[in-house]
């Protein structure tokens, strides 16, 4: 029993490692529970800690091939993911402040879960944070030894799963955010942010290839 307790346990500890620090998503599901409910903040977590679990899983069972091939295209995968930040930070940001929604459908429960996750999953520096922690603990040898790639990877979707949890249920207690002109900057601001976030992303590349190009 102990060898899946061990694995399920770094698997958890990883994901809200992973998962806590604030970034775009943070902020996209804080403003989807304000605007939509604390469940549609809950389920845009879920598609991260999906990602985050896809990446743990490659990591975990030591698909170097995939993992290089991710690598290899993280300069495609950064502008994709600035472009949709960017596309996002301007929706958050004319989006009109409306009251929390309880008859969100499941159209747009879908459409939040498939957007952090498409947001997650091209951040290319998530498969090299895995695997550098994987490599550094040692948890590929010790998933190898006890075979319980399954228990690391469930722990790093409930750990990361957790986290979203505990964020969602807690920006819904916040009544003061559900005022009508607060709702407006919550917008403004959190689209902005997200828009940074983009445009770092989509710079950052950009400078890397002129840096390249300078040098030759």
């Amino acid at each position: 029993m102990n060898d899946f307790i061990r694995p399920f346990l770094f698997g958890l500890v990883i994901g809200i490692s992973i998962a806590a620090p604030v970034g775009p998503i943070g902020i996209l599901c804080i403003r989807r529970t304000l605007a939509q409910g604390k469940w549609a903040g809950f389920i845009s977590g879920l598609g991260a800690a999906t990602a985050d679990a896809t990446y743990g899983a490659l990591a975990a069972l030591g698909i170097s091939f995939v993992t290089n091939v991710i690598v290899s295209l993280q300069d495609w995968t950064r502008v994709i993911g600035g472009v949709f930040l960017i596309f996002v930070g301007f929706k958050t940001f004319f989006s009109p402040a409306t009251t929390v929604s309880f008859s969100t459908s499941v159209k747009d429960y879908v459409g939040n879960f498939l957007s952090t996750f498409l947001l997650t999953i091209t951040n290319p520096m998530t498969i090299l944070f895995f695997a550098a922690i994987f490599s550094g603990l040692s948890l590929a040898k010790l998933t190898a030894q006890s075979g319980s790639y399954l228990c690391v990877i469930a722990g790093v979707f409930t750990g990361s799963a957790l986290w979203w949890l505990v964020l969602s249920q807690t920006a819904s207690l916040i009544k003061v955010w559900h005022n009508q002109k607060v709702l407006v900057w919550v917008n403004r601001i959190s689209g902005l942010i997200i828009l940074g976030f983009g445009v770092i992303s989509l710079v950052s590349t950009g400078l890397k290839y002129v840096g390249i190009f300078m040098y030759e």
